[in-house]
């Protein structure tokens, strides 16, 4: 979920049906195509000849785009997510720039949309269960919002809802996105995102079911039960469905806020999540992938971790994660050989991709692994590692015919490592992560 801070959402009632949100769409193109024509005009005013490129990738159509998916919520907003988050350094500055907005900006239900959906599901006067429910949402994303309540015995709570007509058209969502952004010249032709909107659609149909959201909050908590480091909400099921989710509501401030905090608390907390990573991928073989910081809370009173979200949990099969093992032993041990066939194993390398390109690749993952083979405190606000890697892979897959999109589970799990690696650069972190690792370098 996105920010709790919610003073400045924008309420704007979501699209329920596949007609209005395919009108939604309908509407976008004919905006584009007028801002083309615009556009056009301005340019020969000013004695240019423009392309037809530089007609559709004006700010003007991006913010266009941008703004329709943030209305519709749901599916539509999710391929924005996905493509700005994954695919981001292939698109154009102006589209990239603005659908990264899509990761936390949107507009909210209006209060009479959300009460007709509680009564929905809760029945007439279900406002009598609680003493005080918040109309406002304290965190909106792409597929649902969250409000504070207090019941009757004085239990605060935190009730995820789900937009309107979200599960019911992902799949159409998806594919007519994905047409719009093709036909309208805002993708590069070479990027091909198949697999990422075949992956937008499994990842929002797991995500719409908050009953299977519920089930991964009880596991985590269940498990984390005796790690005083870490709080979990707990699962109201009176008030919980596959529509509508509440827990417990649980305090605390951004993540960030362990920036203002003494190095000793920095680095503990970074430690805990660093170690957690490698739990839920070597122990328990399923993964929180979000790497969105408001995922995570810091309660100052306590000293600990509150994790928000479940989501975006995903399961790695265990030669997958065996693979994964192997790489970063591998990468520690400076052999890269056992590292090629870790990364083969994982997926990463076709049959015919040339091997300037296999090496290149490997020095891709050697780069990541660094705050791994280094033996003692890494510094990730001097090393500037997310960044670097970025940059590193522009350079790789923008290569004439390289690019290949990785296996999916890889890919989001690279995505919450990165989100860790910009994290603990933010917080100012030194960890020894090769230390933090060694509890897991061999099968339990």
């Amino acid at each position: 979920m996105s920010d709790r801070n919610s003073s400045d959402t924008k309420h704007r009632a979501i699209p329920a049906h596949r007609l209005s949100r395919l009108a939604s769409l309908g509407g976008l193109a004919t905006r584009v195509a007028g801002g083309m024509v615009a556009e056009g005009v301005r340019q020969l005013s000013q004695g240019n000849l423009p392309k037809p490129a530089d007609l559709l990738l004006t700010p003007g159509n991006a913010r266009r785009v941008a703004d329709t998916l943030a209305t519709m919520r749901g599916a539509a907003m999710k391929v924005g997510q996905l493509l700005s988050m994954d695919a981001g350094d292939l698109l154009p500055p102006e589209l990239s720039q603005i659908l990264s907005r899509l990761r936390a900006d949107g507009h909210a239900m209006p209060m009479l949309q959300l009460a007709a959906i509680l009564e929905q599901h809760w029945g007439k006067g279900w406002e009598g269960q609680f003493r005080q429910f918040g109309f406002t949402p304290i965190a909106a994303a792409s597929i649902g919002q969250v409000h504070r309540a207090v019941d009757n015995s004085g239990q605060v709570l935190a009730i995820k809802v789900q937009y309107p007509g979200v599960r019911q058209s992902i799949d159409a969502d998806v594919d007519n996105v994905a047409t719009l952004l093709r036909v309208s010249g805002l993708l590069p032709k070479q990027l091909d995102i198949h697999s990422l909107l075949e992956e937008a659609k499994t990842q929002l149909h797991a995500e719409a079911d908050y009953r299977l959201e519920a089930d991964h909050a009880r596991a985590y908590g269940q498990r984390l039960a005796l790690q005083p480091r870490f709080r979990v909400p707990a699962i109201i099921d009176g008030l919980s469905n596959g529509d509508v989710l509440t827990m417990s509501f649980e305090a605390g401030e951004p993540i960030e806020t362990l920036a203002r905090m003494p190095a000793l608390q920095r680095n503990q907390a970074a430690a805990d999540l660093l170690s957690l990573c490698f739990r839920e991928l070597f122990d328990w073989g399923s993964v929180q992938t979000d790497p969105n910081f408001a995922n995570y809370l810091y309660d100052t009173h306590s000293d600990q971790l509150v994790l928000l979200d479940f989501g975006a949990v995903r399961y790695y099969r265990p030669a997958l994660r065996e693979a994964y093992r192997a790489l970063f032993n591998a990468a520690i041990a400076g052999d890269q050989a056992t590292m090629g066939e870790a990364a083969r194993a994982i997926g990463y390398f076709r049959a015919d991709v040339p091997a300037e390109h296999e090496a290149t690749v490997l020095q891709l993952f050697t780069m990541a692994c660094e705050p791994l083979c280094q033996q003692g405190p890494y510094d990730f606000a001097a090393a500037d590692l997310a960044q670097r890697i970025r940059a590193a892979g522009t350079r790789l897959s923008m290569r004439q015919g390289y690019w290949h999109t990785p296996p999916v589970d890889a890919l989001f799990l690279h995505r919450k490592l990165a989100g860790l690696y910009l994290l603990f650069a933010r917080l100012r972190v030194q960890l020894d992560a090769q230390a933090l690792f060694s509890e897991f370098k061999s099968p339990a």
